[in-house]
């Protein structure tokens, strides 16, 4: 938890900081080349736990767990390669827990873990219509998976993974460069997760279709980056 805690400040910190310097060197900019957000995300798993094998001995089929929402802080980059086309770069961290249900609902909390689910997208932005700007993308996510722990004894370790993901969102003007937005991505992301040492049962493995679902609200702020960089660093004459 404190690590999170930590993280979460460094993205907030580094938000402001970037905001900041982009409005103390020049105005914000509806038609500029990068562009920054920050807002809440839920980070909302549509997962399926396929089975579970005791190695060395039986095989418990179905659905044997699921993994729990998150709410966190997020912070998204943008750079506009014109005034339709962006790339994007979404992040976040977030903690989940993993619950039993059907043959393991008895059991409770199974365990739990620390997530980085980074996304980076393509996206084609929609010419605005009286402020309102909607856009789309594809791209891929990569989940990392950290300081795991196993509720019923022994280790949990799950496999890091990439998938494939869509998104689509909409960004409204405030004025002076800012907006404020919305948008929702979805991955297709399979992975596996390994119990260790479970006292009574020894290694136990599972396939784990996370398949996230991550909706966000985010304020956001658009400038001219490469532009103001030239300005700065122009000789004097």
């Amino acid at each position: 938890m404190i690590e999170l805690r930590t993280l979460t400040l460094a993205v907030a910190t580094s938000m402001a900081a970037l905001i900041g310097a982009g409005t103390a060197a020049s105005a914000g900019d509806y038609n500029g080349d990068f562009m920054i957000k920050a807002g809440v995300s839920g980070v909302l798993p549509n997962s399926e736990f396929d089975g579970l094998s005791i190695v060395g001995g039986p095989t418990i089929p179905g659905d044997i767990a699921e993994v729990d929402d998150s709410w966190v802080p997020s912070l998204t980059l943008t750079y506009f390669v014109n005034k339709n086309i962006g790339v994007e770069l979404f992040c976040c961290f977030a903690q989940h827990g993993i619950e039993g249900k059907g043959a393991l609902a008895g059991f409770g909390d199974l365990g739990e873990t620390t997530i980085f689910p980074p996304i980076l997208s393509l996206q084609y932005h929609f010419d605005g219509i009286r402020g309102i700007k909607p856009y789309v993308g594809a791209g891929v996510q990569f989940i990392h998976f950290f300081d795991e722990g196993s509720e019923i004894g022994g280790n949990l370790e799950i496999d890091s993974a990439f998938g494939f993901s869509v998104q689509g969102g909409v960004d409204v003007e405030l004025g002076s460069g800012w907006y404020a937005g919305a948008d929702v991505r979805y991955t297709w992301l399979d992975t596996e997760a390994t119990f260790t040492n479970v006292p009574g049962l020894g290694r136990l493995e599972t396939d784990l279709d996370l398949d996230p679902l991550i909706v966000s609200a985010h304020v956001g702020y658009r400038f001219n980056l490469f532009n103001r960089a030239a300005a700065v660093y122009e000789p004097m004459k």
